[in-house]
């Protein structure tokens, strides 16, 4: 299902319309979940569906210059920095949001909050030494991090003494485990949707102060054009709605059970007919039928 391009220039397809419809993900589990649902459901109405996986700024640039379709992974706004300048200019649009009320923020394991009060980041400096003054961060150069980073420059809730741990997600969430594991204090950068909500109970900090962005979205976003060229696969992509737990139980199945992605998504359609077929109201199929699932 994938390919992989150095660049933007390598994505040399064609996608001015007709049956043919060109996606771009990261390998990110929710993401490609859904990519593999649109595959599953286009395919069997008569489109040719083909998912190319690429970077964030490549995908958008891709976008930009026409290369390719659509993108179902706009987290909005941490991706601002990327779209913004493409979005302004109009060679990408916003198709509709998939997702409403993504998170991420500083969190706790709820042992941590319910045993010493921690809910809020306010709530931190007052319990330095259970935390020995660190946050557990994913990759240096993320949003999440810098956004921390800015707390502590800034002394904000007193964290100007505090320490961030950039490492990378796996590690930080391996030390999360552990810890959880023990029931041992830990500050850490969480997200939703993610798996780490399916297998701990979390509590995303509060922010009285409003130094942290706050919930977000996530977004469809096509090439100019898209939508006069193929306005069925639109109005598809258009109608799609997805909520965070159920993007965290997909992600739980390929992350930590191991599932093929190709059967997350077919038993999900399976399971879900009514919904898919609301997102197939009024779409209709590469040869001008109305679109159905069939479930199987």
């Amino acid at each position: 299902m994938f390919a992989t391009a150095c660049g933007a220039q390598g994505i040399e397809q064609d996608v001015a319309g007709g049956e043919e419809v060109l996606l771009v993900q990261q390998p990110w589990e929710d993401l490609v979940v859904e990519n593999e649902i649109v595959r599953q459901v286009l395919e069997e109405n008569g489109y040719e569906v083909t998912v190319q996986e690429v970077s964030v700024p490549i995908g958008a640039q891709a976008l930009a210059d026409g290369s390719v379709d659509a993108y179902l992974g706009n987290w909005w706004p941490s991706q601002e920095p990327v779209f913004s300048d493409h979005l302004d200019s109009g060679d990408i649009e916003v198709l509709g949001t998939l997702m409403t009320g993504t998170t991420y923020a500083p969190a706790v394991p709820a042992y941590v909050a319910e045993e010493h009060g921690v809910r809020s980041l306010a709530d931190l400096d007052g319990n330095r030494d259970l935390f020995g003054g660190e946050f557990i961060g994913i990759e240096a150069g993320t949003p999440g991090n810098e956004y921390i980073l800015d707390a502590i420059g800034d002394d904000a809730y007193g964290l100007g003494d505090w320490e961030l741990v950039q490492s990378s997600s796996a590690a930080m969430l391996g030390e999360v485990e552990r810890r959880a594991d023990e029931q041992e204090p830990v500050v850490f950068l969480g997200w939703e949707p993610h798996w780490m909500n399916v297998q701990w109970d979390l509590v995303y900090l509060e922010d009285p102060e409003e130094v942290w962005p706050g919930a977000g979205e996530i977004r469809v976003l096509t090439r100019a054009g898209f939508e006069s060229d193929n306005p069925d696969v639109a109005r598809f992509l258009s109608q799609m709605e997805v909520d965070t737990a159920t993007a965290s139980a997909w992600i739980n199945r390929l992350s930590k059970d191991g599932d093929p992605v190709e059967t997350v998504a077919q038993e999900w359609i399976a399971q879900n007919t009514d919904e898919v077929e609301a997102w197939l109201d009024g779409v209709e199929t590469a040869d001008g039928q109305p679109a159905e699932v069939s479930g199987a």
